[in-house]
This record gives C-alpha cells, structure tokens and sequence, in this order.
C-alpha cells in the first residue's frame, strides 16, 4: 500500500498551484486521488457516491485553500487534514442517505443469487469489519483509518487530526478496544 507522505510532490508544483496552474492541480489530483477517495470510502461506510462525494469537496477545498498551505509541515499532511475534515462535514450532511444506503446494501447481499461458500463467508466477514467500523464514532474511526489504510505514523495522525500523538494513542486504543467489541457483538448475533 503507498501512502500519501510517499508521494513526490514539489514545492514548485504547489507554487504552481498557488498560482493557478491546471497542470499543477491535475499533477496533484493524479498523485492522490485513489488514497483520498480510499479514506472517504471507508469513512462513508462503503458508501461509494459519499466518497465520490467527498473526494470531489476535498480536491474543491484543495484548490480554493492552497494558498493556505505554509510548507511547515509536509503537503500529504496538510491534506490528510482536509480530507479530515471534508469527512466531518460531509458525515453531517449526509446522516440520512448512509442509513439508506446501508439497508440497501444489506438487501443487495441478501438477493444475490447462491455463491461459492467460501467467498459468502469472506464477503460476510468483510461487512461484518466495515459495519462495526462504520459504527464507531468519527473521533475513533478516523486514527484506525488513518493508521491501518494509510500507514501514517502517530506523529503525522496528530497534524491531521488537529490533536497530541498522546490523544492518536488514546484513541486507536479505545477505537480498537470498541471495534473488537463491536466485532464480537456481531460474532455472537
């Protein structure tokens, strides 16, 4: 898996963008479109219009905000706070349709028609993961996702999440605690 942080991107491709380049927006969208939407798309519960959704507000943000990025820190984390944040705001606009979306998919799974045993198995283990990670509240969903699809260190979790790398450690403790609780819920139900 390659993270954001791994990404050659320039300080001239962002004064490019700062000054308005397309090329440079477009060099920027390329070098990181598929890990922001990956973030949306867990965030929004396999949602895949709510990533699509986000992914597109994080890359608006991104070119009406570049010229608020100073360069103190890398650019791949200024983004992550964007994508973030896009997360945030979108999760509270978008309470209703997840809900729906979520007994669709629960329909769609369950008017398939009979599969190989094995991938039933594995598919119903992959909703069971994405359920109960999509249950946890948003200030412990994040770090797990920033930390296990993203392979940020706890340093970089604490730029993006606007928090201490004590609060990144406080809070991928108790989101794992949750999700194994939650995971187990589901195991016995």
């Amino acid at each position: 898996m390659v993270s954001l942080n791994r990404r050659e991107i320039t300080d001239d491709t962002i004064d490019a963008c700062r000054r308005g380049d397309r090329e440079a927006f477009r060099a920027l969208y390329d070098a990181y479109k598929d890990k922001v939407y990956s973030i949306c798309f867990y965030y929004f519960h396999g949602d895949s219009a709510a990533a699509a959704d986000g992914t597109q507000q994080v890359f608006l943000k991104l070119i009406t905000n570049i010229g608020q990025f100073r360069g103190t820190a890398d650019f791949s984390t200024w983004l992550y706070r964007l994508v973030t944040n896009t997360c945030v705001d979108e999760a509270r606009l978008t309470r209703a349709r997840d809900a729906r979306t979520a007994k669709e998919v629960v329909l769609d799974s369950l008017a398939r028609p009979g599969s190989q045993e094995e991938d039933l198995v594995r598919a119903e283990r992959a909703r069971s993961v994405q359920e109960a990670l999509s249950a946890l509240p948003s200030k412990f969903r994040l770090p797990l996702l920033l930390r296990y699809f993203d392979d940020l260190s706890y340093e970089e979790m604490a730029v993006a999440l606007g928090c201490s790398m004590g609060t990144v450690a406080s809070r991928l403790s108790r989101g794992h605690r949750m999700l194994a609780s939650k995971l187990e819920a589901l195991r016995g139900s």
